[in-house]
């Protein structure tokens, strides 16, 4: 899967912060003086409306100069003990050894798992970036050049092949990238890290089981930085419960075995609830002064409903009937493209949670059957917002009296329930998208209001925290 589904971007970090996160990286250092703590804890207030996956900083870590010695031997503890619980789990002594002996943690792994960017995308960027007309031109190719082993996987599992392609474009650019990185030991420097151990010593423990089933030798299992493997991508255990011998060699690998990868995505699609009969969702064209307020996949209604209040396709054609309930979401707020979504849609969501992604495989599957590009919202505001404004957002919402979650930088499921509150407070399209647009009227109203912000600073007259 994207590596989106085992990371997060949960910190908000000036470039001294950064400088530190990357020591700590390198060197797992992490006694700091006070004041520096303080710029940590101020940079970085984990929002736990999104904070599936994160965890508390690490404990418990050596004080500065410690020898790079005593660094080895306190992972080369926590490798013995892991050998032992594995061992204990059932691992085989010749998979532990192949595996693990030698192994030490990798730098780059830690690195990009504590970087983070410094502005968030915008769908339209989101979107124009992996549905460029190359990978839909690659994607035609790929379709045509795999359409027996596609149509088989089609008939198996009732999953259609311009989707699977739409997957495999995404994960991969139809394995044009497969990663470069022992999957062993990235899962092993993750799993000692203190961020998410438990997740990744899960994934580690199945690495281990593909490699001991026989699947793939040690040496051969590389992947991501995060440990997901092959054309689609699948983390060890996604690999172990959905991975099926599509060439019918014996054994599973979705590195070396496009057979195997595709048979395993369709399979994966299917056992998540994939329906033959339903297409993933399509765009539309929503009318004026539209309550945007009925958006979101919480809310679901017959597609009949929606044409009821004035939804047309996006060319401008009715809606034609269908019967299963959509819900609408609107990507980039009220101004950008507007999707009716389906249960399909949601099944994507399984495989990577993230509404951008989802509607990009979506769309990509439409523009593989023929589909046009999208014809609406194109002219949306499409600023980024940063991690420091997107937190400055928060920061508004609270001295409003709107409780967005504790002010991180990541708009959530709080945050976004915060903005739709002061939204319709202030006669705006409630559609709970944070938008630099959004950030200037919070911005002035505080200044009408002379209302600080809750750490007390003002909002100066150029805006910003004066």
């Amino acid at each position: 899967m994207d590596s989106a589904m085992v990371t997060g971007d949960l910190f908000v970090m000036s470039a001294a912060y950064v400088s530190l996160k990357r020591m700590w990286s390198r060197n797992r250092l992490f006694t700091f003086a006070p004041a520096v703590v303080a710029l940590c804890l101020a940079a970085a207030g984990a929002d736990a409306e999104d904070a599936a996956g994160a965890a508390a900083p690490p404990s418990g870590v050596p004080a500065p100069g410690t020898p790079e010695v005593d660094q080895a031997a306190r992972f080369q503890a926590w490798l013995d003990e892991f050998r032992r619980q594995a061992a204990a789990q059932g691992i085989s002594q010749a998979t532990l050894d192949a595996a693990l002996t030698g192994l030490q943690p990798l730098d780059r792994v830690l690195e990009r798992d504590q970087s983070q960017p410094e502005f968030v995308q915008t769908f339209l960027d989101y979107l124009n970036k992996r549905v460029s007309d190359r990978r839909v031109e690659k994607g035609g190719e790929a379709l045509a050049g795999q359409a027996e082993r596609l149509g088989e996987a089609e008939r198996r599992y009732g999953v259609p092949a311009r989707y699977l392609v739409a997957f495999w474009g995404l994960e991969t650019n139809y394995g044009g990238y497969l990663g470069d990185v022992p999957v062993v030991a990235a899962l092993a420097t993750l799993a000692y890290d203190a961020r998410r151990p438990e997740f990744f010593r899960s994934q580690l423990l199945d690495a281990l089981r593909i490699i001991d089933r026989g699947d793939v030798g040690a040496g051969d299992l590389v992947g991501s930085w995060a440990g997901a493997i092959g054309h689609m991508q699948f983390i060890p255990s996604t690999y172990l419960a959905y991975a099926v011998d599509g060439d019918g060699d014996g054994r599973v690998d979705l590195r070396n075995s496009l057979p195997d990868a595709i048979e395993s995505a369709a399979n994966y699609l299917h056992e998540a609830g994939w329906r033959s009969d339903q297409e993933w969702g399509l765009e539309v064209r929503l009318p004026d002064g539209f309550d945007a307020s009925l958006a979101g996949l919480e809310r679901r209604q017959p597609r009949a409903a929606w044409a009821a209040l004035g939804l047309r396709r996006a060319d401008g054609s009715p809606l034609a009937d269908a019967d299963e309930a959509d819900s609408l979401v609107l990507p980039q707020g009220i101004s950008g493209p507007a999707f009716l979504v389906s249960d399909n849609f949601r099944v994507i969501l399984r495989w990577n949670r993230s509404l951008n992604y989802a509607i990009a495989v979506g769309h990509l599957a439409d523009r593989l059957a023929g589909g046009a590009p999208l014809a609406t919202g194109l002219q949306a505001d499409n600023r980024p917002l940063s991690r420091d404004q997107m937190e400055t957002v928060q920061k508004c919402l609270a001295a409003l009296g709107y409780d967005p979650g504790t002010p991180d930088g990541i708009p959530g499921s709080r945050t976004r329930t915060a903005i739709r509150a002061y939204q319709k407070a202030a006669g705006l399209p409630a559609d709970g998208y944070p938008s630099l647009s959004l950030l200037e009227h919070l911005e002035d109203t505080l200044l009408e209001q002379e209302q600080p912000l809750p750490d007390g600073t003002m909002i100066s007259s150029d805006k910003g925290p004066a």
